[in-house]
């Protein structure tokens, strides 16, 4: 079921003594209907499926509302033909999973089309398969997703088993998109960054392993050589999807994830990571390989003081700073 988008979220402070130059995200983004030009598209999958499906702490479907509200007071650094727009969320009913993630790729296949850059906003890590086959829907025949490259920045693979066949969760969407490749002739290239060995059963390890999974742990994550492996791996690739868990970052920084892990890899660390990637995708110049990205597992109920959500919208504002 698919959710025109809400205005309520978008209101904040207006400094309107400062003119144009004092405008904030609330300020700025429009209904994606009413675009006049390609932009920034924000687009929420609602779902708690994954979450509950994978026994972890439901409350994720309420993550793209709260991220909005972080997001409407961010200052806004956008050029005169820079583009902000909020297409709306994909709620899942109950436990219609697979209908939700179909109605989320459709969706995003539209925008891509319409020549937007995608910017999902979770919900649980279920969003990943759903933006995968929404790629796929849009890029039919395109020689880029051949070799589109992953950049998941998680403490966990998700590579997981679903219990049930046929039914994924959030810890199956990599592993679904492994076998979706394969079935296609096509190669699964993933890199995760911030992976938690304590949070990874050797099964999982072993899997990656077979799949030919790049892993960057958290510990390896503060090393030199991850930025390293970022641009080499974003250089081999043709295009990009990046995701990014928030449970990647320590639970002191962000509690309010469905899973959260015992370390975690730095803010400060992750978000100059982030910026390695981006810069390795085209940061600020035409032809970016970033197609879509996402900001998944935002869980508002477990995040009483808003941290988690505020630390989610700096995420998102430097993922969309590629399109200012």
């Amino acid at each position: 079921m698919t959710h025109e988008p809400d205005s309520s979220p978008w209101t904040g402070r207006v400094d309107a003594a400062d003119g144009e130059r004092g405008r904030r995200w609330h300020q700025v983004v429009q209904p994606v209907h009413q675009a006049d030009r390609p932009g920034v598209a924000l687009l929420g999958l609602a779902s708690d499926a994954g979450v509950s499906r994978n026994h972890g702490r439901p409350g994720a479907a309420e993550g793209p509302a709260a991220l909005r509200r972080a997001l409407a007071n961010l200052a806004w650094h956008g050029g005169p033909d820079a583009r902000l727009y909020d297409a709306g969320d994909v709620a899942c009913r109950g436990d219609a999973l697979e209908q939700a993630q179909s109605d989320y790729a459709d969706r995003v296949a539209g925008l891509l089309r319409d020549g937007h850059f995608v910017l999902g906003l979770g919900g649980g890590h279920e969003i990943a398969w759903a933006a995968h086959s929404g790629l796929e829907r849009a890029l039919a025949g395109d020689p880029r997703f051949e070799r589109l490259g992953i950049v998941n920045f998680d403490a966990h693979l998700d590579l997981r088993r679903p219990e049930t066949p046929g039914r994924g969760t959030s810890g199956t969407p990599f592993l679904q998109i492994a076998e979706a490749r394969a079935a296609r002739g096509l190669d699964f290239r993933y890199l995760c960054v911030g992976v938690s060995e304590a949070a990874n059963t050797p099964a999982l390890f072993d899997r990656a392993r077979t799949l030919g999974v790049r892993i960057v742990t958290d510990v390896e994550a503060a090393e030199p050589a991850a930025p390293v492996q970022l641009q080499r791996f974003i250089e081999a690739s043709s295009a990009v999807y990046l995701t990014f868990c928030l449970d990647v970052l320590p639970p002191a920084v962000a509690p309010g994830v469905s899973a959260p892990a015992g370390l975690g890899v730095a803010l400060h660390r992750v978000a100059a990571l982030l910026k390695d990637a981006l810069a390795a995708c085209g940061h600020g110049r035409s032809g970016s390989k970033l197609l879509v990205a996402d900001v998944a597992e935002l869980n508002p109920r477990f995040d009483p003081d808003g941290r988690t959500a505020r630390t989610a919208a700096r995420l998102v504002y430097e993922l969309a700073a590629i399109h200012r």
